[in-house]
Parts: structure tokens; C-alpha cells; sequence
């Protein structure tokens, strides 16, 4: 997948209406129906039936290796299902990065309505998009620190916020979450983050959140 990073205005500009399309669609099909919030790091309850369709907020989704490492396998934002019909995965779960409004759509529900299931469909491409993505990054790029611009840009493309300084991550990811995401160290991330900071290529807010500057996409063809 190939994915550009527009600029605009002096700042990075995030492509946000493949957000704004899921979600218009997903209220046109489900007629708003009723859901269920979840705080900040609680899990959403996973089952073979059915699927969650994320209304607001941000989940990460992680299996778990043999060796017991937390790996990232998608960021789920507005508008993107998330569900064990999704993955083959054993071990797999969806935790909230900040406070989450999702629908419950059984799949029995999705056969019967097929305004629903076309809105469904339109979400998963995204999803489809992102996973190729992060294993372009993954298997792609042999450099680690490579592989770490490219996973900040992705993420700046599906969680990003503009502000006066550049694009801010909406959601906190640790630096173990990172390292996990690339096959590589948190030790070593953590020095990565450090160089990109001296580099001027990112900055954190007050708020501790990462913020991705200007000089991190001149430093490439803003492509993921």
C-alpha cells in the first residue's frame, strides 16, 4: 500500500476522510443504534459471532508471540471493525487507547442487512491497507530506523491530529509498543526517538504526546 502524506498550510495535513466516510456510512447502516463505552486500557470483549464496529476513540490491537512479546498488529480509529472473525491468531485482543463508543454487529446481523454489510466492507479495505502496511514496514525496510520513520507516519495517518507545530499522535503508545510493532528492542527505540528529537523530525506536547514535525517527512518522499 502506498500511502501520501499531504502538506498544507505549513503543516502536515493527515488524510482524515476515509474517517469521516466510515463513520457517515456506519450511522446511515446501523440507523445509530445503541453501544457501549469503554474506558481508557479496559478490553473490548471479543467472540466468534460477531464483530465491534468502532465509533469513537482508538483501539490497539496486539497478539502474543512465543515468547510472551505484546505484538502490534493494527490501530482500529472510527468507522474500523474490530473481532476474532478478523484474525486466525490465538492469542488476540483489542484494548482501548482512550475512551471507546463501539456497536456491537453480529455476523448474523451483517448476512441479513446488506447496507450494513456493504458499510462493514468499506472498513475492512481500510483495515486491509494498514496491515499491509505495517508488514511493509515490518519486512520491507532493513534498516530499524527505517522502519521506525515509516510506522510514525503511518500512525500519524490514521491517529493524527494537526496543530500549529505539525501532526500529534491522538493516542499514547509506549516505546515497548513501538519497539514490538518494528521487531526491534525498546532500549533501542528509545534511542531512536531520542536521535529523531535532535533531528528535529519529532517533539512531544505537554500532554506527552508524540508530535511529528515538518522536517521528519522532507527527510523522505512522504510514502509509506
Amino acid at each position: 500500500m502506498t500511502a501520501t502524506v499531504r502538506q498544507g498550510a505549513g503543516m502536515l495535513a493527515p488524510n482524515v476522510a476515509w474517517r469521516e466516510w466510515g463513520v457517515a456510512a456506519l450511522e446511515l447502516a446501523g440507523k445509530l443504534r445503541q453501544g457501549r463505552f469503554f474506558g481508557r486500557n479496559e478490553h473490548l470483549p471479543l467472540a466468534a459471532d460477531g464483530l465491534w464496529q468502532i465509533r469513537q476513540g482508538v483501539v490497539q490491537l496486539t497478539t502474543t508471540q512465543a515468547s510472551g512479546d505484546e505484538v502490534l498488529v493494527g490501530i482500529a480509529g472510527p468507522g474500523m471493525p474490530v473481532g476474532l472473525p478478523l484474525t486466525n491468531s490465538v492469542v488476540y485482543q483489542a484494548r482501548a487507547l482512550t475512551d471507546v463508543y463501539g456497536v456491537w454487529l453480529s455476523l448474523a446481523e451483517l448476512e441479513r442487512s446488506g447496507l450494513l454489510a456493504q458499510a462493514v466492507l468499506f472498513s475492512l479495505m481500510r483495515r486491509l491497507q494498514q496491515t499491509e502496511a505495517l508488514l511493509t514496514i515490518a519486512v520491507g525496510q532493513r534498516r530499524v530506523e527505517d522502519r521506525l520513520r515509516h510506522l510514525l507516519l503511518l500512525l500519524m495517518q490514521e491517529v493524527g491530529q494537526p496543530v500549529d507545530r505539525g501532526v500529534r499522535l491522538s493516542v499514547r503508545l509506549t516505546h515497548q509498543n513501538l519497539a514490538n510493532a518494528i521487531g526491534t528492542s525498546r532500549v533501542t527505540c528509545t534511542r531512536l526517538l531520542g536521535r529523531f528529537q535532535q533531528q528535529q523530525w519529532v517533539t512531544w506536547g505537554t500532554d506527552r504526546h508524540l508530535i511529528i514535525l515538518p522536517a521528519m517527512l522532507q527527510a523522505g518522499d512522504g510514502r509509506i
